[in-house]
């Protein structure tokens, strides 16, 4: 049996994170734009890639095992593809299956990248919003608890623009 299945499967995984990688960039003006309704189009996209992710390692590891078993290895989910192409004596296998792990690794690498942007981004609007907040309501530290009149201290804080114990 030679490891053209999961060549393939390979090729397959590539794709998928290949479209994780555009719908990742496809992100990045929307998180800007505050486009939720897009945003949340574009992660439903995500997701279904996703799904189809888990399907396709499911298929990678079966035809990982299948190769192990011929070729007389227990088979071991934990098996990597660098590990596969240790045991692998054709040299034209050995090759095919460096060139699509580089290339995977080579999207994943830029997907991690970007989706790294866009996690920045969703932090700093977070805590924009937190700002905002705290303007309007103030800080967390004048939160709204029930204390006895005689025992509230007296301090000249502002207490934001929105008075919320009023």
């Amino acid at each position: 049996m030679s490891i053209t299945a999961l060549l393939e499967v390979m090729g397959e995984i590539t794709e998928v994170h290949t479209e994780l990688l555009a719908l990742a960039k496809e992100k990045t003006p929307l998180l800007v734009r505050n486009e939720v309704e897009e945003l949340n189009r574009v992660i439903h996209k995500e997701n279904n890639c996703i799904k189809r992710m888990t399907e396709l390692d499911q298929s990678r590891l079966h035809f990982l095992g299948e190769y192990l078993v011929k070729r007389g290895y227990h088979p071991n989910p934990k098996v990597t593809i660098s590990d596969l192409i240790r045991i692998i004596y054709k040299a034209e296998e050995k090759q095919s299956l460096t060139d699509a792990q580089v290339a995977l690794a080579k999207v994943i690498a830029e997907l991690q990248t970007v989706n790294t942007l866009n996690q920045e981004m969703i932090k700093q609007s977070l805590a924009f919003i937190d700002y905002s907040l705290d303007l309007l309501v103030g800080s967390p530290e004048n939160e709204v608890t029930y204390q006895h009149p005689a025992m509230q201290k007296q301090t000249g804080t502002r207490a934001g623009v929105f008075n919320a114990k009023a």
